[in-house]
C-alpha cells in the first residue's frame, strides 16, 4: 500500500512540473497584491548597494566643433550634476570628445548609461539644463536619425520643414501631446521624455518624414485619445470607434474631352499587323539570307549618304554670306520725307502768290501826284486830301 501511495504522489509531481512553463514560472505571494503598483518607477537607493562597482566602465563622445565655447561654459554645471550620481566626466578639447566613467563612489549601476545618453545629448545641440534632465529616472531619450529616410535633398529639408511646422507650431503641440522635449537639428531628431511619448513620436517622425502621413493628423488622435483618457469607462474598451480614419486619396485627373466624337461601333479595333505580316507584304519573307543582307547593306548605305548630305549642307552653310535685310523702314520714311517736302512747296508757293497779288493791289492805288510838292497839294484843304485818300 505504501508503495502505491508514493507512486500517485509521484505521478502528481510530474503532472505539476509539465503544467509549469519554466524552471523559475511559479507563483508569487506579491502576484496578486492589488497594492502594488507595478508600472511606478522606484528611486534608487544607495544602501541597495553598499560595496559600490567592481570595475570602471567608460563612455566617450565626439562633438562639433560649433559646441566648443559652449560646452566649456556649460561644463562645470555639468560635472556637478553628475558627482551627485558619483560619476566623472572629461571634456577634451584638443581631441574635441567628452568622457563619462564610474568611480568608487558611484552607487547606481544604470547611472553610467545615462551619464552616456547626456554626453550624446550635449553633442547634439541640445542645451546642458535639458539635457541634466536625463539623470532622473522617469526620463528616456531617442535620437531618430531622419537622414537616411529620403533620398532627394530639397524633399528632405521640406519634409523636415513639415514637422517642425509654421512658427514651430506642430512642434509645440507634439511636445505637449507627448510630454516630451523635441529638438530638430540637421539630419537626427532628438527627443527626451517617457517610454510612451517616445514611441508615439518616432512613429510621427518617420511617417511625417517617409510621407505617409501628416503629423497634423497624428496630433488630433492624440488630442482625442488624451480626451478619452479622462472617462474611466473606456479604459478596458477598444477606442478604434471614436479614432478617426485617415486614409490617402489619390484624386485622379479628368482627361480632357476630345472635340471629335468619334462614332460608336461594336467591334473590336483592328489588331497591329505583327513583323511577319509586313515581311510577307513586302515580300521579304521569301527572300533568301544573302538577299536579306544586301538589302540590309543597301539601306546602311542610303542612310549614310543621306546624312554625308546633311552634314556637308550644314559645313557649306557656314560659308555663305548672310543675306542683307530689307530695310522697308528707311523706304517708308523717304516717301513719307518726299510727301512732307512736296506740302512744304506747296504751301511756300502759295503765300508767295498771295504776297505778289497784295503787292499789284497796292501799286495801282498809289497816285503820284501826292509825293509830288506843288501849288494843288497846298492849296487844297485836309478835308478833301482825306476823302481822296478814301476814294
Amino acid at each position: 500500500m505504501a508503495e502505491v501511495e508514493e507512486l500517485e504522489h509521484e505521478e502528481q509531481n510530474i503532472e505539476k512540473r509539465v503544467r509549469q512553463k519554466g524552471k523559475h514560472d511559479k507563483p508569487k505571494p506579491w502576484d496578486d497584491d492589488p497594492n502594488i503598483d507595478r508600472w511606478t518607477i522606484e528611486k534608487f537607493d544607495p544602501a541597495w548597494n553598499p560595496t559600490g562597482m567592481l570595475e570602471t566602465s567608460s563612455f566617450s563622445t565626439l562633438f562639433p566643433q560649433y559646441r566648443e565655447k559652449y560646452l566649456q561654459e556649460s561644463w562645470p554645471r555639468v560635472e556637478s550634476a553628475l558627482k551627485e550620481y558619483g560619476v566623472a566626466c572629461k571634456l577634451n578639447l584638443v581631441e574635441g570628445s567628452m568622457t563619462v566613467s564610474t568611480t568608487r563612489k558611484t552607487r547606481d549601476p544604470y547611472i553610467i548609461v545615462k551619464a552616456r545618453d547626456l554626453i550624446k545629448l550635449l553633442s547634439r545641440s541640445v542645451p546642458a539644463p535639458q539635457a541634466i534632465k536625463i539623470l532622473e529616472d522617469e526620463m528616456q531619450c531617442d535620437i531618430i536619425k531622419i537622414g537616411s529616410l529620403v533620398r532627394n535633398k530639397q524633399r528632405f529639408v521640406k519634409r523636415r520643414q513639415r514637422l517642425v511646422g509654421p512658427n514651430s507650431s506642430t512642434l509645440k503641440a507634439l511636445e505637449i501631446l507627448t510630454n516630451c522635449y523635441i529638438l530638430v537639428q540637421g539630419s537626427t531628431v532628438a527627443a527626451m521624455g517617457p517610454f510612451k511619448g517616445l514611441k508615439q513620436l518616432r512613429r510621427i517622425v518617420e511617417d511625417c518624414v517617409q510621407n505617409k502621413m501628416h503629423p497634423v493628423y497624428h496630433i488630433k488622435t492624440l488630442m482625442m485619445k488624451k480626451e478619452l483618457e479622462k472617462d474611466p469607462a473606456l479604459a478596458n474598451e477598444s477606442w478604434d470607434r471614436f479614432l478617426p480614419t485617415f486614409r490617402k486619396k489619390n484624386v485622379k485627373q479628368k482627361k480632357p474631352k476630345s472635340k471629335e466624337k468619334k462614332p460608336y461601333t461594336p467591334f473590336p479595333p483592328p489588331q497591329p499587323p505583327s513583323k511577319i505580316d509586313m515581311q510577307l507584304e513586302s515580300g521579304e519573307y521569301f527572300m533568301s539570307d544573302k538577299k536579306k543582307s544586301e538589302k540590309k547593306w543597301l539601306e546602311k548605305q542610303e542612310k549614310q549618304t543621306e546624312k554625308s548630305t546633311e552634314n556637308k549642307r550644314k559645313r557649306d552653310a557656314s560659308f555663305l554670306p548672310p543675306e542683307e535685310p530689307m530695310n522697308n523702314n528707311s523706304k517708308a520714311n523717304n516717301s513719307e520725307d518726299g510727301k512732307n517736302d512736296i506740302t512744304e512747296l506747296t504751301q511756300s508757293l502759295k503765300s508767295k502768290t498771295k504776297e505778289l497779288k497784295k503787292q499789284k493791289k497796292t501799286h495801282e492805288r498809289v497816285n503820284a501826284e501826292e509825293y509830288i510838292a506843288g501849288p494843288s497839294s497846298i492849296d487844297k484843304p485836309a478835308k478833301e486830301k482825306s476823302k481822296k485818300n478814301r476814294d
